[in-house]
């Protein structure tokens, strides 16, 4: 799978490595698994509370800072007023980095309590300050992003990371950010193990003497997407990986979106209203 190019000089891997669940040293371990793999993009979030585990892991590792593509997103607890940018330096403390290399915000401010404007125009400034190469968001919405555009203007927000999965396949939202050339980032993307017995997954997944796990996270590749599958099982995490070298056919993406079910597992009573 190509590595997915923004602009010159910035490229994201598309197989990345999701860090929820992934403390302490048992999360260590996992996300230097990841590393010794192949895995060159680390996902990672305030509210994760792994950072520290991520810079711990990437530290041990001996592989360069350039190397990796690190991502961390803003809590909503740090949107207001001035805010923003001390938390994002304290997250940069706890990588032990001096930049990370895309930052979103991670979710909408809960119920609209703090206007768009108001953490949108920081995490801008943050860029321009040096402390982030990229800047995005996550569990954005169409009504949302249109917002985003008209306050930043086209082309600052490069990625939004949703949850998106053969059986939630976000199809409005997906086709929208890829026709702005917003990169879509799945988390989830196998479901949470409800993947399982799914006879599409199966049967295409025998063709290719693989589990339906990576079948979804191909299928995901193939739309042009980023995934972010986490595991604490070094099998699993290896099998993960292995998804990425698994091409599918037009013929076959075309099926796995036939199992589309709209089954959200994320789903706040706070949080925005879906597409």
């Amino acid at each position: 799978m190509e590595e997915i190019l923004l602009e010159k000089h910035d490229v994201i891997p598309p197989t990345g490595f999701g860090t929820y669940g992934r403390n302490g040293k048992e999360g260590i371990d996992a996300i230097l698994c990841a590393l010794e793999t192949g895995y060159r993009h680390l996902d990672t979030a305030q509210t994760y509370d792994t950072e520290f585990e991520v810079g711990e892991a990437l530290r041990r590792s001996g592989l360069k800072r350039d190397d990796i593509f690190l991502t961390t997103k803003i809590s909503t607890d740090n949107f207001g007023p001035d805010a923003l940018i001390p938390s994002l330096e304290k997250s940069l403390e706890a990588l032990k980095v001096d930049q990370v290399d895309l930052t979103l915000i991670h979710w909408p401010a809960p119920n609209g309590r703090i206007p768009l404007e108001v953490y949108l125009t920081q995490i801008a400034e943050a860029q321009v300050r040096g402390l982030t190469r990229l800047i995005g968001v996550s569990n954005f919405t169409i009504a949302l992003l249109e917002e985003t555009e008209a306050l930043l203007g086209k082309g600052k927000i490069v990625n939004n990371q949703f949850e998106l999965n053969p059986i939630l396949q976000n199809k409005k939202l997906a086709n929208y950010c890829q026709e702005k050339e917003i990169l879509v980032t799945c988390y989830l993307p196998i479901a949470r193990g409800m993947l399982s017995n799914e006879p599409v997954l199966l049967s295409i997944g025998e063709k290719y003497g693989a589990t339906p796990e990576q079948i979804a996270i191909a299928f995901e590749l193939a739309k042009g997407y980023a995934a972010i599958p986490t595991s604490g099982q070094p099998e699993r995490i290896r099998s993960n990986f292995k998804a990425s070298s698994i091409m599918l056919t037009p013929d076959e993406v075309a099926r796995i979106e036939t199992i589309d079910r709209n089954h959200r597992v994320v789903d706040p009573d706070w949080g925005p209203k879906w597409d």
